[in-house]
């Protein structure tokens, strides 16, 4: 009997190769299709060709709703960028894929999961992390970090003989000058004429979730955002599933021109790389969140969770999601955000995302405490011992080292 293995399987030109490839190794091919919202013209002929090129089964696994719920809403409510810009909407993704895959592997008696991801880049870490913590026994078989399957295929011309060797079918396209990676959290574009970061990336593009600022509507579109405890549920006063919010609000942002980054960022195996991303309605999401928390979460714990913020950016970044200390990390800010919930208003406007309007019912804002105005529980009479208690440090340090000036 065979020994059996899950491929994660897009359908395209390498993954189609890779399934021909490990039947040459003598193994059983048990293809997933992980729908992760990403556009897809037809899924079952996408599983159809993988039969047809002899794989064991192949079969499609709908993850958008966790995708959203347990994996990208719990990063925003980190309010997590990668160095500060990256949304990290590819990042997000990659631990769950390997989950979906070893339920595979368990559910077909498989013992190895493989996947496509080069040697190069950050996929072939959060596959690997997540695959070896969800289960250490189980064998990550990586074609591109095998020196002798890069030696049989050293190129895409390569790739499409064998192709046609084996009546594999593909589609005869013209390589566009960047590669792409979508899913409904964003669409990442590198490689190519991006390459170089002195291009201008964005006339290269053929984007998939946005219009250019340039292209938007002349007027500004406004849309309310409804949270509960730190999570999107409501779109203009209507109550929405997780993916159906990311996806009414790429809908809306996308139409705006809002969520396009252009970011030289530092890969967690040492090199940079350029990408071109675009995330509209994660990009309203984060901006609606952190106006709403400007109302309901006190300094102290804000300032903490900032703190922490690029730490758990850069975790997610590197692929470690599965470990102890994101375990805690997520209970932390469970409960951090159970005073998160309101209304937040936005405007878009050719790119832009601004605040109008924010309420909540238990908003820690008190405008006669606030207001320039008299009146309210505070007595700016406190502040004289306050500053003198804070100035102390300083009066002494002065007095002992003067500082000229």
């Amino acid at each position: 009997m065979s020994e059996s293995v899950v491929l994660a399987y897009s359908g395209g030109l390498d993954t189609s190769v890779l399934v021909g490839w490990l039947m040459d190794q003598g193994l059983d091919v048990h293809c997933l299709y992980v729908d992760l919202g990403q556009p897809c013209e037809d899924i079952k002929a996408i599983l159809d060709k993988a039969l047809k090129i002899g794989a064991k089964t192949a079969i499609a696994v709908d993850v958008q709703n966790e995708l959203c719920r347990d994996f990208a809403f719990p990063v925003l409510q980190w309010q997590a960028k990668y160095e500060n810009i990256y949304l990290l909407g590819t990042s997000i993704a990659r631990p769950l894929i390997a989950k979906a895959c070893l339920q595979r592997a368990r559910e077909v008696g498989a013992s190895g999961f493989v996947h496509g991801a080069t040697g190069k880049g950050n996929d072939q870490c959060r596959f690997q992390l997540a695959a070896e913590a969800l289960d250490p026994k189980c064998k990550i078989i990586a074609p591109w970090r095998i020196e002798a399957f890069r030696e049989q295929f050293p190129g895409r011309t390569e790739m499409l003989e064998y192709c046609e060797k084996k009546n594999i079918p593909v589609k005869a396209t013209a390589k566009k000058p960047y590669s792409s990676d979508e899913n409904c959290l964003h669409i990442s574009y590198e490689a190519g004429k991006l390459e170089d970061p002195a291009v201008d990336g964005i006339p290269v593009i053929d984007f998939g979730m946005t219009v250019s600022p340039q292209q938007a509507p002349d007027q500004e579109t406004t849309v309310k955002i409804h949270f509960e405890s730190g999570v999107p549920t409501e779109i203009d006063g209507q109550k929405l599933s997780p993916i159906e919010i990311v996806k009414k609000l790429n809908e809306i942002g996308g139409k705006n021109g809002v969520g396009r980054i252009d970011i030289v960022e530092n890969r967690f195996v040492g090199m940079k790389s350029r990408g071109v991303y675009e995330a509209p309605g994660m990009t309203c999401l984060y901006a609606a969140h952190q106006a709403l928390e400007q109302l309901t979460l006190d300094r102290d714990a804000t300032h903490l969770r900032d703190r922490i913020s690029p730490e758990v950016a850069e975790m997610v970044y590197y692929g470690f999601w599965y470990c102890a200390k994101m375990d805690a990390l997520m209970a932390f800010i469970k409960e951090l955000q159970k005073p998160v919930t309101g209304d937040v208003t936005l405007g878009l406007y050719k790119g832009n995302v601004r605040v109008t309007g924010r309420t909540s019912p238990v908003s820690l804002y008190d405008e006669a405490i606030a207001s320039m105005e008299g009146g309210g529980s505070y007595n700016q009479t406190d502040a004289e011992g306050f500053l003198r208690i804070m100035g102390l440090p300083l009066r002494v340090q002065g007095s002992v080292r003067p500082r000229a000036y």
